[in-house]
Parts: structure tokens; sequence; C-alpha cells
């Protein structure tokens, strides 16, 4: 991980898997992926016309994309920002900010923590990954 401004960071790779959209679906990716010994650090579902897609980052993108290929299920990768930031009001704005001043879109990002833990996991995806960690590495 690369540290700049309070927040840690570097680049991971991203899964994204359709789905059918009917009850059961995800359940059962998530099953395999457990049942490979895949731990799954984050996931968002979108919803579509009778599909769905399952963005998620893994402890090991490999492993999982061997799991979900052998059991025929339709998927791809992509490099995304993981962030690691303060759970603190602010924290998230202050990075958008930054990206959007120096011209870097953010595609699309997601989100999670705890209220009872001290930082918060943030998956980012952006159109130029390089310059965003350059903005945060010098702020």
């Amino acid at each position: 991980m690369n540290k700049g401004k309070g927040i840690e960071f570097s680049k991971g790779r991203q899964i994204s898997v359709f789905l059918e959209d009917r009850p059961g679906t995800l359940g059962r990716v998530c099953r395999l992926l457990g049942d490979a010994g895949v731990n799954i650090y984050a996931l968002t579902l979108a919803e579509g016309i009778e599909h769905g897609y399952v963005r998620m980052v893994t402890d090991a993108p490999d492993r999982a994309m061997e799991v979900l290929r052998k059991e025929g299920h339709l998927f791809f990768e992509k490099e995304v920002l993981w962030l690691e930031i303060g759970n603190r009001p602010g924290g998230l704005g202050a990075v958008a900010e930054l990206w959007g001043a120096n011209g870097v879109n953010i595609e699309y990002c997601y989100c999670a923590s705890s209220p009872r833990v001290p930082v918060g996991m943030v998956i980012a995806r952006v159109d130029d990954i390089e310059k965003a960690m350059r903005l945060l590495e010098n702020g």
C-alpha cells in the first residue's frame, strides 16, 4: 500500500460477474467463492433487465476467476484503486474533490465500513489511475 494525505491506497483487481436476476444467484456465487477459500473484501450488486452484475474485490482474484470460469460464469476483470480512508465525515469528499479539481473522473466507486472501525475501504474506478495515485501521494 502507498500512503499520502493520511490515506493508504494501491491498485487492485475487481471482478465483475453477470448473474440472472432471480433469487439465489448471488448466494450461489458467494458460496462458490467461500468454499474455494476466497474472501470477498467489497461487493456491489447492480440490476439490469433480467440480469444483474456483481462487482467485487477479493483476497485471491486469480483463484476467484478460476472458480467462476470452471462454473461457467461470465465475468471480466478491471483495474481499480483500493483506498483505506479514515472513517470520519469528509474523508471521501476530500479525495473526490482533489481528483475532480485535477481532471480525474470517477467512473464509479463503492464503499462500506462499520461505524466501529477507524478506517473504511473505498473501491474506485477512475479514468486515470496513475494520475489519481500521484495526486494522493503529492496532495
